[in-house]
């Protein structure tokens, strides 16, 4: 009988890992597989569709928590329940941990034999370390978005966990110049500014304002500028309301082809902290970032939080190369200051390109694509095989 794989993520992010690692798995076992899930349209759209709606689950902050928790516990039981009617041959679990955790968790005390996959190592290096050996009582394997990741659960006493690659490694040639032109105008005038205030509206809330204020002050210093500011479709109006009240004039961009010939073309970039620091890092464009919560999870944050940097292309690589701005530290003097010297031939804008061509050899940018290597992994837990797999493009153990 053709493997029954359960799939269930908790957010967008999730659903397009889920919505990648689907073909793979069909590639993978020749067509011969069954899906079932919870996820969205991403999902939706390769077969496996909801019970119920993904943006149930989309709850960000602490501060939002309470008020939803009876429809999060609901939604929790529902799915375990699911996954234990189904029977599946493996349950790939997909990032937002806060729930499906706490659905894996159920799953293995109701039906322990079900091989439980972990796509998207919990963030245990940043806070709360002692979730990793506790993982071990109900997931069998992990997979890493991050080359650090295996090495960290490794020293946590976590599962067996394998780096897969991060989503971006396959997007490296769209993000970086492909034609002479394009190489030129990163450094023709006027430059060109990237400035990703975030792609929630609370972040948009926070950080517009004093992200304007900052690229009036660079280019009352720097000269004329073509600030480019890359928006997801639903926030389109939100981010135009924002940028509005600029002192710069700013275009806004939601179509992918246009962002991805930004980023090839930007100069610099200021931005929020969160992936997009590793997407402008592996695109190589100099950065700044900054990011502000409200009190409460500032102070929660303050005590929780071990990792040596908020941004995540300081982490890949080890060193913190990207200047970051947190909280009180996030003012528009600040930011400006870092940017500037972005935009010229300066030691700090070579000290992060240079740190950035080292991704290639860290993130292993080239080999098998992440979805393949997770499809791997998660058909061989089926067969009961609870190890890494070997590489087929660059055989050798993980970078970690």
């Amino acid at each position: 009988m053709s493997p029954h794989v359960f799939l269930v993520a908790g957010e967008e992010s999730g659903d397009r890992l889920g919505a990648a690692l689907i073909p793979a798995l069909r590639r993978a076992a020749q067509g011969a597989i069954r899906f079932s899930g919870i996820g969205g349209a991403h999902m939706a759209e390769q077969g496996v569709v909801s019970p119920f709606p993904l943006g149930d689950l989309a709850i960000m902050g602490f501060a939002a928590i309470p008020a939803q928790l009876p429809k999060i516990l609901r939604r929790i039981r529902e799915t375990a329940d699911a996954v234990v009617a189904a029977r599946p041959d493996v349950l790939v679990i997909i990032d937002s941990p806060e729930f499906t955790h706490r659905v894996a968790r159920r799953v293995r005390a109701e039906a322990p034999g079900i091989p439980i996959v972990d796509y998207v190592c919990p963030s245990v290096w940043a806070w709360r370390p002692g979730r990793a050996r506790k993982m071990r009582g109900y997931v069998d394997h992990v997979l890493a978005l991050l080359p650090f990741e295996p090495d960290v659960m490794r020293r946590l006493g976590g599962p067996p966990c394998t780096y897969v690659g991060h989503p971006l490694t396959e997007r490296a040639a769209d993000l970086r110049p492909q034609t002479p032109e394009e190489a030129a105008r990163r450094l023709a005038d006027p430059p060109l500014l990237l400035v990703l205030p975030g792609s929630r509206s609370g972040e948009i809330k926070r950080m517009a304002g004093v992200f304007g204020d900052a690229v009036a002050r660079v280019a009352k210093q720097a000269g004329p500028l073509e600030v480019v500011v890359p928006s997801v479709p639903r926030l389109a109006a939100a981010v135009g309301a924002a940028v509005a009240a600029w002192p710069v004039p700013a275009r806004i961009i939601t179509d992918a082809a246009e962002k991805d010939a930004a980023f090839r073309t930007a100069r610099a970039a200021l931005t929020k902290s969160g992936t997009s620091t590793l997407e402008l890092a592996v695109a190589g464009v100099p950065m700044a970032a900054a990011y502000k919560v409200p009190l409460l999870e500032a102070a929660v944050g303050r005590v929780l939080i071990t990792a040596p940097s908020a941004i995540l292309a300081n982490l890949v690589l080890g060193e913190n190369v990207v200047p970051e701005f947190l909280q009180g530290d996030c003012t528009a003097e600040s930011l400006a200051g870092a940017v500037l010297p972005l935009l010229a031939d300066t030691p700090e804008r070579l000290r992060q390109i240079e740190a950035f061509k080292r991704l290639d050899r860290i993130m292993e940018i080239g080999r098998a694509a992440p979805s393949d290597q997770a499809a791997a992994i998660v058909l061989g837990s089926v067969a009961g095989i609870n190890q890494p797999v070997a590489d087929p493009v660059a055989p050798g153990k993980p970078s970690a």
